[in-house]
């Protein structure tokens, strides 16, 4: 009888290996051992269930929130990459950031002279404010005063939102 062949598949090539009769009937007799182990019946024990255990952390409350998210961006050793990531993690929660948090996060952009990622935290709020129009203006309303004194334009002054 000749023994089956293996194919083992390498990146680059695939290599065939003749396996012995007795080495592919011992790895068979071991898996359908292994197998009928899985299917014995256990005896069922009936236990009380336990109790859920919450975490005691507390809820972080909105103004919290905004408190921690502000505190991150006026870090004054603040680099690009931690201002990015920061922006990027706000963005990825289901909510529009409130202006103080918008307000710390352009004054990081300024401190660290990133005029593109001020316009680019501004059109991610508008993008974020999606179907609902009344809220990307009441940003704009609020940070009027922030964006004169820095010297950031919005990107409907500089003609970006019509492209």
């Amino acid at each position: 009888m000749r023994a089956p062949t293996v194919y083992l598949h390498n990146k680059h090539r695939t290599v065939s290996t003749a396996v012995s009769g007795n080495m592919f009937r011992a790895v068979f007799r071991l898996s359908a051992a292994g197998s009928r182990s899985l299917t014995r019946t256990r005896p069922c024990y009936s236990a009380p269930l336990a109790a859920r255990c919450y975490s005691l952390v507390k809820e972080e409350t909105d103004e919290e929130f905004d408190s921690r998210w502000a505190t991150y961006f006026s870090n004054p050793d603040i680099d690009a990459w931690e201002l990015r990531k920061g922006m990027n993690t706000l963005i990825g929660y289901d909510l529009v950031p409130e202006p103080k948090i918008l307000d710390s996060a352009l004054r990081a952009c300024r401190r660290l002279n990133d005029l593109a990622s001020a316009i680019r935290i501004l059109e991610a709020v508008r993008d974020k404010a999606g179907p609902h129009k009344d809220i990307y203006p009441y940003l704009i309303q609020e940070l009027k005063p922030t964006l004169t004194e820095l010297g950031i334009s919005t990107p409907e002054e500089l003609g970006i939102d019509k492209l």
